[in-house]
């Protein structure tokens, strides 16, 4: 168990994104991200867990084959594109939904803030790129939010944090 490590990690993190939401002129998205993180079913499984390098949400996987943490997570925070999946009426699938701007944005300076966090010293602009196209076509996600948030994760990987968070502002939050 490593409550303090664990402590440590979220909240920094936690700091990070507001200061990139801040940037991205959503600040109550900001100031309300991840505040589940510290309720009894995340905060314990996540000191349970703590890897310091990724999730911890990977750790309890790794015994149960799921995580209780990240079901209790993504299911109260909209800045994950998990969140934003429902039942088709016509097709009686679960699909994913388009996610409303203001989250999709919360999701990049979520990104963002994750890697550099567990990346350290190791951090380049290249790496939120990096970590989304491993895994880009084995998601289920919509196909716009897809295409926006690799939009600004390559304009992040070429231009920087400051041209980025300019467009993001120049373009609105809706």
């Amino acid at each position: 168990m490593h409550p303090i490590k664990h402590f440590l990690t979220i909240t920094h993190h936690r700091h990070k994104v507001i200061a990139n939401c801040f940037r991205a002129g959503i600040p109550m998205r900001g100031l309300l991200h991840d505040l589940s993180k510290y309720s009894p079913t995340e905060f314990i499984n996540g000191a349970k867990y703590y890897l310091g390098d990724r999730s911890p949400n990977e750790g309890e996987r790794e015994d149960y084959g799921y995580s209780k943490a990240w079901l209790h997570h993504k299911g109260r925070n909209r800045h994950h594109f998990e969140y934003w999946t429902d039942y088709n009426p016509r097709t009686r699938m679960l699909e994913p939904v388009e996610m409303p701007r203001k989250f999709l944005i919360e999701m990049f300076c979520d990104r963002v803030a994750a890697s550099k966090i567990y990346n350290k010293r190791n951090y380049t602009d290249s790496k939120p790129l990096e970590y989304f196209m491993k895994a880009k076509g084995k998601r289920i996600i919509h196909p716009k939010t897809s295409d926006e948030l690799e939009l600004l994760l390559r304009m992040l990987e070429e231009k920087g944090e400051s041209e980025t968070f300019k467009y993001i502002r120049k373009t609105g939050k809706k």
